[in-house]
């Protein structure tokens, strides 16, 4: 019997799979690329997709998270501003010849005459004719703009400059001497019109204010460190003038620089129909002013006394360096201090300044009479540099607060004739010092002038917060006037004249 055939096995339809959303090609790093994975459970088949994902768009209406914007370094957000970074630059070409022209004119004037007491007699002329003159230019400044009235101060500036040069040259009399450096007291406070751009372009942002204003303090350090040696190295290397040449070319150039920078420019406030107050006059600036006299004091003495105890212990050369390390510890403090966020109003931050400067100014005079070592004084003076920065900082600050409107540059033009008067009172006293008493003794001198301008501070600020503490009547008890009593006297005697007209018509 024949075995019954076994039907044949019809070959299996392939598995139909649902269509598969998955790859996308447009997110596969190949087009043959296969990035899914099958699996089979119970009741279904999944599969699992390993193709790199695109970033879903945000959802409208929920904000972008921003980082901390104090988290990233805050000088690098400050020049992120345009026009920022030219103006300091061309700021910073005028600002260093500020430390340049009195070494290089005492260099010139005394190697050519022959007379220390001459030279000092011009160099302190200059600063007189400056304290004079810098209010004014700084008042024209705010009322026709930076670019008009800088270019032209510039000018003449640069013309006494070179006027100086060519008495010294060519042997004119002493008087002319006298004549030619008063006329450089025309140069603009380069350093107060960049503050007042800063104030411009950063208002209603304290914080960013506070780091403007602390570069710009570290700025003015770093000028008066690197001017003198440079302008001795000049007149050294060169010739006597060289110092002062160079100086003008640096200084024209530099306010070029600044003054074609017109979008950064605070607006000009022209002549106003109403007397706006002075800034000397305005409240809270007269401490505040006779406190940048004391601190310039504190500047004037610490020169003076670091000279003469180099010379006493044999090293006068080193002076210099001394003074430089001082300049840089305040320097150093003042960008730490920028790059800090401000705690607290800076009227409460002065007075603590103050007495960390007032402080740290014990420092030089502890090393001067316990080890009469200079390397000690000079790690002193590097560590109670740091402690002016602060003060110098906070202090402009509250200029610019107290400062009435549309007058910024002069408010700040008098904070530093205030530290240039400071300053030439402080090396009086501090020579005075020297030749009466001793070299190590004098460093007294600006730890009194510290504690002065703390003792300001304290009694200025007490005196502003006495009316503040006053008690204020209760809205709730107080009752509304009248408005017949509130009327004008004449306008209530003609209305009670007429209803009595009235009256007697009746």
């Amino acid at each position: 019997m024949p075995r019954p055939t076994r039907p044949t096995r019809l070959p299996r339809p392939p598995l139909q799979q649902p269509p598969r959303p998955y790859p996308r090609p447009h997110l596969l790093p190949h087009p043959d690329a296969r990035t899914t994975v099958p699996a089979v459970t119970a009741d279904s088949l999944v599969l699992a997709d390993f193709a790199p994902r695109r970033r879903t768009s945000r959802p409208e209406g929920r904000p972008r998270r921003d980082p901390n914007p104090y988290r990233c370094n805050p000088y690098r957000r400050l020049f992120t501003i345009p026009g920022t970074r030219a103006f300091t630059l061309g700021n910073l070409v005028a600002r260093l010849p500020m430390g340049m022209f009195s070494v290089s004119a005492v260099i010139m004037i005394a190697g050519a005459r022959g007379s220390y007491a001459l030279a000092g007699a011009v160099t302190a002329t200059g600063l007189a004719a400056t304290a004079v003159v810098a209010p004014w230019t700084a008042r024209l400044v705010d009322r026709h703009g930076q670019a008009r009235i800088a270019v032209p101060a510039t000018a003449v500036a640069a013309l006494g400059s070179l006027a100086l040069v060519l008495c010294v040259r060519y042997g004119t009399p002493d008087w002319t001497l006298f004549a030619a450096y008063a006329a450089t007291a025309t140069t603009p406070n380069t350093g107060g019109m960049s503050r007042a751009r800063w104030a411009h372009l950063l208002k209603g942002d304290p914080v960013r204010l506070h780091t403007a204003n602390s570069f710009e303090q570290a700025a003015d350090e770093l000028c008066f460190m690197l001017g003198p040696v440079l302008a001795a190295f000049l007149c050294g290397a060169l010739f006597p003038e060289a110092g002062t040449l160079v100086g003008v070319a640096l200084l024209l150039t530099g306010v070029l620089t600044f003054a074609a920078q017109r979008s950064t420019e605070p607006p000009a406030r022209g002549r106003t129909s109403t007397a706006t107050r002075s800034p000397v006059r305005a409240p809270g600036m007269p401490p505040l002013l006779a406190g940048f006299l004391a601190t310039g004091a504190v500047f004037g003495s610490m020169e003076v006394m670091t000279i003469a105890y180099a010379d006493a212990q044999g090293h006068r050369a080193a002076a210099g360096i001394v003074l430089g390390l001082q300049a840089a510890g305040s320097c150093a403090a003042g960008l730490l201090y920028g790059a800090l966020k401000p705690s607290g109003p800076a009227g409460r931050r002065h007075p603590w300044t103050l007495a960390a400067m007032a402080l740290l100014m014990w420092l030089p005079l502890l090393a001067a009479s316990l080890t009469g070592s200079l390397v000690v004084l000079a790690g002193a003076l590097l560590v109670a540099g740091m402690a002016t920065a602060p003060a110098m900082v906070t202090g402009m600050t509250l200029v610019q607060h107290r400062t009435p409107e549309g007058r910024l540059n002069e408010g700040m033009t008098l904070a530093v004739t205030g530290l240039l008067g400071g300053i030439a009172c402080g090396a009086a006293a501090g020579g005075w010092a020297v030749e009466h008493v001793s070299a190590t003794a004098g460093y007294g001198v600006p730890v009194a002038a510290a504690a002065t301008a703390l003792l300001i501070s304290i009694t200025a600020t007490t005196g502003r917060r006495a009316p503040a503490s006053a008690p204020t009547p209760d809205p709730a008890h107080t009752q509304a006037p009248d408005p017949a009593q509130a009327q004008p006297q004449p306008q209530a005697q003609a209305q009670a004249e007429a209803e009595a007209e009235a009256e007697a018509q009746r």
